[in-house]
C-alpha cells in the first residue's frame, strides 16, 4: 500500500508499505481522509526528534476493516475518528474520567508496519497518512455514516485541542475577554472554542494579516497582527504556536486574575522567563494543555453533534484537499500560511 514514510532526513511516499493484522485490543481501519498537523511538520523538520523510518499523520477518520478477538466497541464497516491517546483505561487517571493524564499514553511507539523488508514506527500512536493504518480499539471512535471524512479527520487532533482547551481546560465564563495567539488549525478551534464558551470579545493574534477574515469566521471580534498594537488584558490567553516568545506575550496579555493556557509545541529543552510578581498578588496563572483536555469518548459526539447544529464549523477548516502523492505540496501551503487545514486522501 501508499503511505507517507519518515526517512530520518524528509519523506517520500512509498508503495511498499505493509501493516500488520490487529492483534487482540487492536482496529484495523482504512483511511478516508487525514489532516496535515504542525505537529507532523515538527517530525520532517526534525524539531521533534523521532526515530525511522516511521508512517506519518495521526489526525484521521476511515472505516474499520477487521478488529482484534477482544474487541466490541466497533466493527467492521463502522465509521471512526481515530485519536491519538490510546491511554490504557485502568491507572487512577482513567478511573477519574482524565485520560490526557494517563501515563501510559506517552510514547506508545510500535512497529506496525514494514517499509520494504524494513520494520517501521508508528507516529502518535495512528500513522493515518497512509491506506490503512492499525490503532488500539480505544483510539477508534464511531461516527455516523453521513459526516464526511474530510470533516470527520479534523476532530481527531486540531478540533479536540483547540475546543477542548477552551471548554475543558480553561473556565471561560460568559462575557469574558479572551486572546488566542497563533491563529493557525489549533488557534481557529480555541476561537471556536471560546464563541461556544460565550465569551464576549475574543481577540486573535497573528503575524500574518490575511488571516483576519478566517479568524472572523470563526468567532473572532478584533484582530491583531504585528506591530498594530498590544493586546488588552483579557480574562485569558491561549498560546499556540510553540515559541517562548509568544509565550511571554500571552502572559503579558493577562487582566489580574487571567491565565494562561500553552497549547503550542515548542523545541526541546525551550525555556521562557517570567517575572514572578507578574503572577504573584493578582492571581495570574499559567497552564499547560494536553490534547485539550479531551475525553475522546465524550467529546467526539459531542463535537459531531455541535457540527450538526452548526455551532461548530468544520467544512470551513478545510482549505484544501490532497492526494497523498501531493503531500509535499500541502506541507509546502502549511509553511506559507496558506491553510487552515490541508487534508490528504489516500
Amino acid at each position: 500500500m501508499r503511505a507517507v514514510v519518515y526517512n530520518g532526513q524528509g519523506i517520500e511516499v512509498r508503495k511498499d508499505v505493509e501493516v500488520r493484522d490487529p492483534r487482540p485490543t487492536e482496529v484495523k481501519v482504512k483511511i478516508g481522509a487525514a489532516g496535515l498537523c504542525h505537529s507532523d511538520l515538527s517530525v520532517i523538520e526534525r524539531v521533534i526528534e523521532y526515530p525511522a523510518p516511521a508512517v506519518l499523520g495521526h489526525e484521521g477518520a476511515g472505516v474499520v476493516e477487521a478488529v482484534g478477538a477482544a474487541v466490541t466497541e466497533v466493527k467492521p464497516g463502522d465509521h471512526v475518528v481515530l485519536t491519538t491517546l490510546a491511554n490504557c483505561g485502568r491507572c487512577s487517571a482513567c478511573a477519574r474520567g482524565i485520560p490526557t493524564q494517563c501515563r501510559a499514553s506517552l510514547g506508545r511507539i510500535s512497529k506496525a508496519f514494514t517499509v520494504g523488508d524494513t520494520p517501521a514506527y508508528n507516529f502518535a500512536g495512528t500513522s493515518v497518512f497512509a491506506e490503512s493504518t492499525v490503532v488500539q480499539a480505544v483510539q477508534a471512535i464511531k461516527i455516523p455514516d453521513d459526516i464526511p471524512f474530510t470533516a470527520a479527520c479534523l476532530i481527531g487532533c486540531g478540533v479536540l485541542t483547540g475546543v477542548g482547551a477552551a471548554l475543558n481546560r480553561a473556565n471561560i465564563k460568559p462575557g469574558q475577554t479572551v486572546a488566542v495567539f497563533g491563529i493557525g488549525g489549533i488557534g481557529l478551534n480555541v476561537i471556536q472554542g471560546a464563541r461556544i464558551a460565550g465569551a464576549g470579545r475574543i481577540i486573535a493574534v497573528d503575524l500574518l494579516a490575511g488571516k483576519e477574515a478566517l479568524a472572523r469566521r470563526f468567532g473572532a471580534t478584533d484582530f491583531i497582527s504585528d506591530g498594530d498594537g498590544e493586546v488588552p488584558p483579557v480574562d485569558w490567553s491561549f498560546e499556540c504556536v510553540g515559541h517562548p516568545a509568544v509565550v511571554r506575550r500571552a502572559v503579558d496579555a493577562l487582566d489580574w486574575g487571567g491565565t494562561c493556557v500553552v497549547l503550542g509545541v515548542p523545541p526541546p529543552g525551550a525555556e521562557v522567563s517570567i517575572p514572578i510578581n507578574h503572577l504573584a498578588y493578582v492571581d495570574r496563572g499559567i497552564i499547560g494543555c494536553r490534547y485539550g483536555s479531551a475525553r475522546p469518548h465524550h467529546d467526539v459526539p459531542l463535537m459531531i453533534d455541535l457540527y450538526r447544529r452548526g455551532e461548530l464549523l468544520l467544512d470551513e477548516l478545510v482549505s484544501r484537499t490532497y492526494p497523498l502523492e501531493d503531500v509535499e505540496l500541502a506541507i509546502a501551503d502549511l509553511k506559507s500560511g496558506a491553510l487552515a487545514r490541508g487534508v490528504l486522501q489516500p
